[in-house]
């Protein structure tokens, strides 16, 4: 008996699915296994540069002023990665993005290995991450996971009192123990605290305003660009000098607009607050894991250390100098964190549903970004000679004067849409990058650019590595947090006016 092609028609649908879902899934193999040929490539690199001297390394290295613009392209590839690809793919963003960074750092470290040798190409590799990565992901690493052992238990009713206080209490912790410490500690029980209000998407962006970006401006713990200064030899009290007044003034009119909105939509949502509340009130808050406190005050009293102590003791690294202070930093928090590993309560990280699925993101995806932008930062630092004389032009007077408000602005504009470390860096350098003097002569300009960092970090989702993380854990207790442009919109509405104001009181 013949079927008649209305009952062939589903079956013809599901063999074009399968025909399709087969030719993406053979696709993204082939791609995949370009990517790990790829990654291969680069290593022999690595190995072929690293088996030559240090000096001759050296010798190899191009001057910047010799770059042209092309060698920004897989920089500003793999930060449009960041931003787009997320949107567009999640899917297969989250699955792929190792890969697609490790492709990015090969399209730079490749060419760059033709045009000037493999010894010029293995001496990027090696300063990228000796110098500049390993820092910045040990501390990061032990920051997450020391934070991530402590559990704050108990429900507290979400009155605009309390949500007020709660974030006023993480933007005073985010200097301490990192913005993504501090984020990490009271995202969950801010969440429980408003689970019976329908109208709370106001009280996470401003979390994301306040905890993850603006609270950690007061010292080289608190956000990643300051942390990067500070490895270039900004010293530790100076941001807290010189950040105290603008930090204080953007955080209270953020507090202050906060709660004026939350008083708003909690008069408004009146008759939802009679509802079944799915965390009810508890008597008290219980901490659970409060031996990592210990361990954070230990990990402040390393930093401090490797700012404190130059026995003048550098080895050579692959052709990178490593100061002896930075490596016993390094290795010390490296055993901190497997200590709060050791030590905390299982019942403590499981309560925070604790994992490595974020720290293992921002891994990978920085370890491109500091390869990635060696060139940029060598043709910054060739100054009026190098491809970026028109961006020292805009922020710079005719008598070649720095204009603070323009640093302020160009730095947190980049920062808003790239990421806030990497932008640091690109002003640092365009400045001068002699942090004694910048510390000196240059004060408010460095003052400029580290204050444009870390508040318009805060501008979008991609800008700083903890808002994506607070997004990520707020949707999964099913809140829906603004889309991409509608966060924009966001910061458009309450920050711009904000840092309007700043730049015409202190820059």
């Amino acid at each position: 008996m013949r079927l008649s092609c209305a009952a062939l028609e589903p079956r013809r649908a599901q063999l074009r699915c399968a025909r399709s879902q087969f030719k993406r899934k053979f696709m993204i193999q082939r791609w995949a296994a370009c990517s790990r040929k790829a990654a291969v490539i680069a290593f022999a690199l690595t190995i072929a540069s690293w088996a030559s001297s240090a000096s001759a390394s050296t010798a190899a290295m191009p001057d910047g002023a010799a770059l042209g613009f092309r060698w920004t392209l897989p920089f500003a590839g793999i930060l449009f990665s960041i931003a787009v690809l997320p949107l567009v793919s999640p899917a297969f963003w989250h699955r792929h993005f190792g890969k697609i960074a490790c492709a990015w750092a090969v399209a730079f470290l490749a060419p760059f290995a033709y045009a000037f040798g493999p010894r010029a190409a293995g001496l990027a590799f090696s300063h990228a991450i000796v110098t500049e990565y390993v820092p910045f992901i040990v501390l990061l690493t032990a920051l997450y996971t020391i934070a991530g052992g402590i559990c704050v238990r108990g429900n507290l009713h979400g009155s605009p009192r309390v949500n007020t206080a709660l974030l006023a209490l993480g933007t005073a912790l985010a200097s301490i123990m990192g913005t993504t410490g501090a984020a990490m500690l009271l995202i969950r029980p801010l969440l429980r605290a408003n689970d019976n209000r329908r109208h709370v998407v106001h009280v996470f962006v401003f979390f994301i305003f306040l905890v993850a970006n603006a609270g950690g401006s007061l010292s080289p713990l608190g956000d990643p660009p300051l942390f990067l200064g500070f490895l270039n030899g900004v010293s530790f009290f100076w941001t807290t000098r010189h950040l105290a007044l603008p930090m204080l003034f953007i955080c209270a009119l953020l507090l202050t607009l906060f709660y004026l909105l939350d008083v708003y939509y909690y008069r408004r949502g009146g008759e939802e607050r009679a509802a079944f509340d799915p965390s009810p009130d508890s008597i008290g808050v219980v901490i659970e894991g409060k031996r990592n406190f210990i361990l954070l005050a230990c990990v402040i009293a390393l930093v401090l250390m490797s700012g404190l102590w130059k026995p003048g003791i550098v080895f050579d690294v692959l052709g990178a100098h490593l100061e002896l202070q930075n490596l016993v930093r390094d290795a010390a928090l490296l055993g901190l964190t497997v200590v709060s590993l050791a030590i905390t309560p299982r019942t403590a990280r499981t309560g925070n549903a604790f994992n490595w699925a974020p720290i293992e993101e921002v891994a990978k995806l920085f370890a491109a970004i500091f390869i990635t932008i060696a060139p940029v930062v060598m043709m910054l630092r060739a100054g009026e000679g190098g491809a970026f004389a028109p961006v020292l032009h805009l922020v710079t007077d005719a008598q070649g004067r720095p204009i603070d408000a323009m640093y302020f602005w160009a730095t947190g504009i980049l920062s808003s849409f790239l990421d806030n470390a990497p932008t640091y860096l690109v002003f640092f350098n365009l400045s001068g990058g002699d942090a004694h003097t910048l510390m000196d002569t240059g004060a408010t300009t460095l003052a400029a650019i580290s204050a444009g960092a870390v508040f318009m970090g805060a501008n979008s989702y991609i800008g700083n590595a903890p808002n994506f993380m607070v997004k990520a854990i707020v949707e999964s207790r099913g809140v829906r947090m603004p889309g991409f442009f509608g966060y924009l919109a966001w910061a458009g509405a309450v920050l711009i006016p904000v840092f309007l104001l700043t730049t015409w009181l202190f820059f």
